[in-house]
């Protein structure tokens, strides 16, 4: 059974390995010219698991103690896991123990696939998306302490790497588009976010747009499903 579901669970995080090296590597290599040992990575991204927050977190250690700020920047950072947690409440439901850690080391990259993924009537579900969080979470802590060994050897620009996350970001977009009935819902996720986008710049967008994707998806629920447009 545990064999079955991790030959399973492996191949949909193929593509996140390759992005989430880039930019463990990247991250580690940023914590070690900021003066931080290859502890400081491996341990921050074995525990926190939050790739965006780990990057601010290291000019949070290097300023001056600010609890209250480091709390309200990982809330307003990571608020987006609140809409993963509501959607799967009802695929952890009687997973035992194995909730508590899909919990911990749900990120973008595991939601969107347990969530999406088709998985064999033959293939444990607790099991496979178990094993497609710790993958997940092995290439990233694995990158981001290699990148805090080698920080100190290897001297490049690396300005432009972590655009690898948008791009995988956009592979998973386009996926989950062919898989779509009607393409009515990615239309209106993007056009929610383009207006919000202009409504409250790059910076502040993200939240606004999720708030408002979910409600009108909530709204337009019924004749959507009636209509055959949301699977």
């Amino acid at each position: 059974m545990l064999k079955k579901a991790f030959v399973t669970a492996f191949p949909y995080t193929i593509p996140i390995f390759a992005g989430f090296w880039f930019i463990g590597l990247t991250y580690g290599i940023y914590m070690n010219v900021s003066g931080f040992s290859f502890w400081y990575p491996m341990v921050m991204s074995l525990t926190i698991f939050a790739g965006s927050m780990e990057f601010v977190a290291v000019n949070l250690l290097l300023g001056a103690f600010n609890p209250l700020q480091a709390l309200a920047m990982t809330l307003m950072i990571n608020a987006r896991h609140l809409f993963y947690g509501i959607s799967m409440l009802d695929k952890f439901r009687g997973l035992g123990p194995k909730k508590i850690y899909l919990i911990f080391g749900m990120c973008d990259e595991s939601f969107s696939i347990n969530y999406t993924a088709d998985i064999p009537e033959d293939v444990d579900r607790g099991w496979f998306m178990f094993f497609v969080t710790l993958l997940n979470h092995l290439y990233w802590v694995s990158g981001a302490t290699l990148g805090g060994i080698f920080g100190s050897f290897i001297h490049f620009n690396t300005e432009g790497l972590d655009f690898v996350m948008t791009a995988m970001f956009v592979v998973i977009f386009i996926e989950q588009w062919k898989k779509e009935k009607s393409p009515l819902c990615g239309i209106l996720g993007l056009f929610i976010s383009l207006i919000c986008l202009i409504a409250f710049g790059a910076d502040g967008f993200i939240i606004p747009a999720m708030i408002a994707i979910a409600l009108v998806l909530t709204v337009l629920r019924r004749p959507l499903e009636k209509g055959g447009e949301v699977q």
